[in-house]
């Protein structure tokens, strides 16, 4: 099997086989099995395949980062505020204001044990892995914003997978801009840990 047969095969069975799998049911364990076997595959391939650094990179240009995302954030802010205030007003901030210990719990958990590794695989991997996977541009990174929704499908939530697919572009936007999985990594956990503190943790499967 030549190399492109080879990553195409890779990428059916990463992106969407294993993604689609899980929506069945099965043992929890072999669904665990399966992930953490495919996410260390991911590692050997990104480390001693790709050969790519674990390491931050020395030159990062923070101030239009941090400007790019204050503005979406407040855009993002707006809008989930009122679509919760609309939705049930008596979530908004609800898991902030009457559980702190739990807020503070998740929002660690789910930044260092779900957002990174979402971004490893994602933006890191997807971008390294196949730069040619399609030739045109906005394709490329609709497609990465579809694969990341389809991660997203055993919730069975079809907010989710919304929020998931406009999230992905984002996401891809800023990764193929910036090139930095430490930056796509914050962008990530800022708007997700939003979610989770304006109220809509419920809709979107979060302990709360």
């Amino acid at each position: 099997m030549n190399t492109l047969k080879y990553k195409n095969l890779e990428c059916l069975i990463i992106f969407v086989i294993i993604p689609i799998s899980f929506v069945f049911n099965y043992s929890p364990w072999v669904k665990l099995a399966v992930g953490v076997l495919g996410f260390v595959y991911v590692i050997y391939v990104i480390t001693a395949v790709e050969k790519l650094p674990f390491k931050i990179a020395k030159r990062i240009h923070w101030m239009p980062f941090v400007k790019s995302v204050c503005i979406k954030f407040i855009i993002i802010a707006a809008i989930t505020t009122a679509f919760v205030w609309d939705a049930n007003k008596d979530l908004l901030f609800n898991v902030l204001v009457n559980k702190p210990k739990l807020w503070v719990f998740i929002v660690f958990v789910y930044s260092v044990f779900s957002v990174y590794p979402q971004e490893l695989l994602y933006r890191t991997f997807y971008f390294k892995r196949y730069p040619n996977l399609v030739e045109n541009k906005v394709l490329y990174v609709v497609l990465n914003a579809f694969l990341f929704a389809l991660a997203h499908l055993f919730f069975k939530n079809m907010l989710v997978l919304v929020l998931t697919f406009l999230g992905g572009i984002v996401f891809a936007l800023t990764y193929q801009n910036t090139k930095s999985t430490l930056l796509v990594t914050i962008e990530h956990a800022i708007y997700g840990c939003w979610l989770f503190t304006v109220g809509m943790g419920d809709m979107l499967g979060f302990p709360s």
